[in-house]
């Protein structure tokens, strides 16, 4: 039987993409079910089969956690990435976090050796999403009502810093990293959701547009998996490539 050598190849890099995906999602995985960040109770743990929660952190710099948001976990270090949202505003009050331009938002770092949170950024205005890069170089964080995504730079040249990553038309929510290091975001404008897809650098690659109003996109085993905080299913679009 003769083989087409391009069939053949084509099938090695499904399956390679395959595994990494599955070795990827199953670190994702492990993360999401011992590290959460809790709207009014802050930084919890649970055990890799659920039970009660440990409260890791309630409060940085003296500020008690308001409105805990996004979270993101390097894998290789431990070290979580979160955001609270507002210094004044809880979850409930959402609305008046954005009607009165509050910049009370921060970006922060939980370091589970010390036990000690340390703030990367303040000021932010309504930080929502958290997504570190590929290799751990940098995190981004979402801003919902500038409608850009920071890039805090972790290690490097540029180490310490912040520039902007992307701006956006709409208000992003939450962001995620796909298998090949780039992003999906969560844009929400007039009612209208679309999930929008970057590359590793920040620049624009994909649109789906006119959707539900969304909060959370994510792509795993070639699917886009869609949430939203106001619907009450999950959506998902198959083998969308």
């Amino acid at each position: 039987m003769v083989v087409d050598g391009r069939v053949e190849e084509k099938g090695r890099k499904e399956n390679r993409r395959r595994k990494e995906e599955e070795e990827e999602e199953g670190r994702c995985e492990k993360r999401k079910r011992h590290v959460s960040c809790y709207a009014y109770f802050g930084l919890l743990k649970t055990g890799p089969y659920g039970g009660a929660a440990q409260a890791l952190a309630t409060s940085a710099e003296g500020f008690p956690f308001r409105f805990l948001n996004g979270v993101d976990i390097d894998h290789h270090g431990g070290m979580v990435y979160f955001t609270d949202t507002s210094t004044i505003y809880q979850r409930r009050n959402w609305e008046l976090s954005v009607s009165t331009g509050d910049k009370t938002g921060r970006l922060m770092r939980y370091d589970p050796s010390t036990k000690n949170v340390t703030v990367l950024l303040h000021g932010l205005s309504f930080a929502n999403g958290v997504a570190l890069s590929k290799d751990g170089d940098f995190v981004l964080v979402t801003q919902t009502t500038a409608k850009n995504i920071l890039r805090y730079w972790l290690r490097g040249p540029r180490a310490n810093t912040v520039d902007t990553f992307f701006n956006l038309r709409g208000a992003p929510d939450n962001i995620n990293r796909n298998i090949n290091g780039g992003f999906w975001v969560a844009e929400n404008s007039a009612g209208i959701g679309k999930a929008v897809k970057l590359d590793a650098q920040g620049n624009f690659l994909d649109v789906v547009d006119g959707l539900n109003p969304m909060s959370h996109v994510e792509q795993r085993y070639g699917n886009l998996w869609i949430g939203s905080v106001v619907n009450n299913f999950v959506g998902v679009i198959l083998h969308f490539v």
